[in-house]
């Protein structure tokens, strides 16, 4: 067995045998812990039933396969793959509608095509932005994001050309 297999058991007994030296009623403090996090998880549900709700219309509106459409051909005058347009869409919105298209690239045009190896560095580089901030900002409460979304989109879009270009460096 590898070595990995042991690392949350060990962990594990790492913080019991801790809490018995420091004398701490562990499990008060584990259901102390657990409640705080359910609430936590109240706080946050209503933004990311939005987000969710939000994403399910554009997928099903045709939104995204409409601006992939728009957008292709001025993405392939800049020499980065169309077939990853959708990608770089959802993204920033989801993670696991990024993961259906990032599939999607690494079926149809393969692994070590240009597509999927930029797809693969898209995914590897950025981040649900929007979920992230949601996630996060409504955990704690935060109403003015201010400068977050402007700054964390842009380094979504940093991420999507550096990924291009990185894989055109490196890898052609």
């Amino acid at each position: 067995m590898k070595l990995t297999a042991y690392i949350i058991p060990v962990v594990v007994a790492a913080v019991f045998v801790y809490g018995c030296y420091k004398k701490v009623d562990i499990f008060e403090e584990f259901l102390a812990g657990a409640a705080e996090n359910i609430k936590v998880s109240f706080d946050i549900l209503p933004a990311l039933i939005i987000l969710m709700t939000c994403i399910a219309m554009l997928n099903t509106s045709g939104a995204v396969a409409f601006m992939t459409n728009v957008f292709a051909p001025a993405v392939k005058a800049l020499g980065f793959p169309p077939q990853c347009l959708p990608l770089t869409l959802l993204r920033p919105l989801s993670g696991s509608g990024a993961l259906a298209v990032y599939e999607d690239i690494i079926a149809n045009y393969h692994p070590d095509s240009f597509a999927g190896r930029v797809a693969s560095v898209i995914m590897g580089s950025t981040e649900t932005t929007f979920y992230t901030v949601a996630v996060y900002y409504g955990a704690a409460k935060v109403k003015n994001i201010r400068h977050t979304l402007i700054c964390a989109v842009a380094a979504d879009i940093t991420g999507f050309v550096v990924s291009c270009t990185a894989v055109r460096l490196f890898m052609s």
